[in-house]
C-alpha cells in the first residue's frame, strides 16, 4: 500500500490481485490526467488539526460548490495545513501561494466528486469497518490503539475526524474496487510479451528509482488550451535545466499528489510505467532528466535517480490452500458474515466436503474450483490469512478467519519447498501489468468524475 507522508494516518488496505484476497503493494505513479488527482490505492492527506476550544474561530466562507456541496475556506485551511507539514517533513519548498491553493482546491474538489459518486451508487462504510482498519493500523505500526490515540492527541487531530477521514479513504478504495479494478483483467499473452521483452533486454529486467512533474490536460481541451499546458511544462523544464532542485519544481508545477514529496515514484518495473517513460528511460543515464513527454492525459518530466536489476531466483516454502469467504459489505453485517462462516465450518465437521460449500456459499472466483487457490507463496495474502495459514498442519481446517474482505475458512492441503523464480516472474509480471492497468483506468475513471461534475467557484467573491 502506498503510505501516507504522516504514519499514523497510513490506510493498509488490500488491493485487487489475481486472488481475491492478495496482497499486492498499490504503485504510487501518477496516471496522466487532468487537475490534481491522488494516486491510486494511496492514502488520503492526514485529517486536519482540532481546533482547541478556547480559540477565536473567524467566520467561514464557502469558496466552491461541488454539484450541491460546499467546500469551505476553513477546509481548505486545514488541507494546506497539513500538507505543508508533510512538505516540511520532505524538505521540499512549497510552490508559491497562489499555485498552491489552487492544488489543495483541486485537490479537495476530487475527493468531494469522488465521495458523492459513491454515495449515489450505494458505497457505504460502517462504523465496524472503521474501527477494524484503525486497529490494524495500529498493529501495522506495531503500537496499541491507546499509543495510536496518544499520537493523534500529539499532533492535535481529533479522534472523530480522524475516523471520518478514515471512512472517506476506505470508500474510496470500496469505489475503486467495484468501479475500476474487478474489470481489470490480464491476458496470458499479455505476460508471455511482457517477459519476452524483459528477456531480450540485457542484463534483464530492470527496476528504476523515479521523479516526475505531470501537468495535466483536461480530457476534450481545446487546442489553446494543451499549448498551455505544454508551455508550462517546458517552464518547469527550463527551470530544471537552469539548475533549479527537481523536488523544488515539482512542488511548484506538477499536478500530481506525490508533487508535496518532490515527485517521487520510488522503484518502478518498466510494467508499472506507461510505455511514454520506458521507451525514454532506456536510453537516460543516472541523474538524467528527460525531455517533456506527451501522454494522452498531459505533459510529464521524468528523472532517472537509480537503476537495479530484478533478477533473483527464488526458493521459497509453498502451501497449496482452499479457502471459503463470506465477505463483509454493504449487504452483509459483520454478525452476519460472522454467522454464515460459522454454520459452514460446522457442517464440514459433520460430514459436508468443504469444495462442495465453497461452491455453494464461497464470495470469491475460486469458488468454482472448490475454494482451490493452488499454490500460495509467502506474501501472496494478506497477513491475516498468512497467519493463520501458517498455523495449520496439514488437512486441518481453521476455524473463523478475519481479513479486510470477510470472514474465511481455510483448508491447509499440502506443503513444499519450491525453486519458482519463472513461476514468480510470471506471477510479478502480472501483478505489475493489473497494477498498471488498474492506474490508468482508474486515472481515467477520476478524470471523468472531475469533469462531470458542476464546480461553481466562489474564491474571489467578496
Amino acid at each position: 500500500m502506498a503510505r501516507s507522508r504522516h504514519w499514523w494516518f497510513t490506510v493498509l488496505l488490500a488491493a485487487s490481485a489475481p486472488l481475491a484476497f492478495a496482497q499486492v503493494n498499490q504503485p504510487q505513479i501518477q496516471v496522466p490526467g487532468a487537475g490534481t488527482r491522488p494516486p491510486p490505492g494511496a492514502a488520503r492527506p492526514a485529517p486536519a488539526p482540532a481546533r482547541p476550544a478556547n480559540q477565536t474561530v473567524p467566520l467561514d466562507r464557502v469558496i466552491a460548490v461541488v454539484n450541491d456541496e460546499a467546500l469551505t475556506q476553513f477546509e481548505l485551511d486545514e488541507q494546506k495545513r497539513v500538507i505543508l507539514s508533510t512538505m516540511r517533513a520532505n524538505n521540499v519548498r512549497p510552490p508559491p501561494p497562489d499555485v498552491f491553493d489552487a492544488q489543495m482546491l483541486e485537490r479537495l474538489i476530487i475527493d468531494r466528486a469522488l465521495l458523492q459518486f459513491a454515495k449515489e451508487n450505494g458505497v457505504r462504510v460502517d462504523d465496524q469497518t472503521v474501527e477494524r482498519t484503525i486497529l490494524r493500523i495500529a498493529q501495522e505500526n506495531k503500537i496499541t490503539p491507546e499509543d495510536l490515540r496518544r499520537a493523534l492527541d500529539r499532533e492535535k487531530v481529533s479522534y472523530a475526524k480522524y475516523r471520518e477521514d478514515i471512512r472517506r479513504e476506505v470508500t474510496i478504495q470500496r469505489l475503486r474496487e467495484r468501479e475500476v479494478d474487478s474489470r481489470v483483467q490480464v491476458s496470458e499473452a499479455e505476460v508471455d510479451n511482457y517477459l519476452a521483452t524483459i528477456k531480450a533486454q540485457a542484463g534483464g529486467e530492470e527496476e528504476y528509482r523515479l521523479a516526475h512533474i505531470m501537468v495535466g490536460v483536461p480530457e476534450q481541451a481545446a487546442p489553446d488550451q494543451i499549448e498551455a499546458r505544454r508551455r508550462r511544462a517546458e517552464e518547469a523544464l527550463a527551470q530544471i535545466k537552469s539548475g533549479k532542485e527537481f523536488r523544488e519544481v515539482a512542488a511548484a508545477y506538477s499536478d500530481a499528489q506525490d508533487a508535496v514529496s518532490g515527485g517521487d515514484l520510488g522503484w518502478r518495473t518498466p510494467a508499472r510505467l506507461p510505455t511514454v517513460f520506458v521507451t525514454e528511460l532506456k536510453a537516460m543515464k543516472k541523474g538524467d532528466v528527460s525531455p517533456v513527454l506527451r501522454s494522452p492525459g498531459g505533459f510529464h518530466i521524468v528523472k532517472l535517480n537509480d537503476v537495479r536489476s530484478g533478477n533473483a531466483p527464488t526458493v521459497v516454502d509453498q502451501t497449496r490452500v482452499s479457502h471459503i469467504l463470506v465477505r463483509v459489505n454493504e449487504t452483509t453485517s459483520e454478525a452476519e458474515a460472522k454467522a454464515k462462516i460459522e454454520r459452514i465450518k460446522d457442517r464440514i465437521e459433520t460430514g459436508a466436503k468443504f469444495a462442495d460449500q465453497a461452491r455453494l456459499n464461497s464470495e470469491d472466483a475460486s469458488s468454482a474450483k472448490g475454494g482451490e487457490l493452488g499454490w500460495v507463496n509467502p506474501g501472496d495474502t494478506v497477513p491475516e490469512f498468512e497467519q493463520a495459514m501458517n498455523k495449520l498442519k496439514v488437512n486441518e481446517l481453521s476455524g473463523p478467519v478475519r481479513s479486510p474482505f470477510g470472514w474465511h475458512l481455510i483448508l491447509v492441503e499440502e506443503r513444499r519447498t519450491q525453486d519458482v523464480s519463472q513461476a514468480r516472474k510470471r506471477d510479478l509480471a502480472r501483478a505489475a501489468i493489473r497494477a498498471r492497468k488498474s492506474d490508468e483506468q482508474f486515472g481515467e475513471f477520476m478524470r471523468q468524475i472531475r469533469d462531470r461534475a458542476y464546480v461553481e467557484y466562489k474564491i474571489d467573491e467578496k
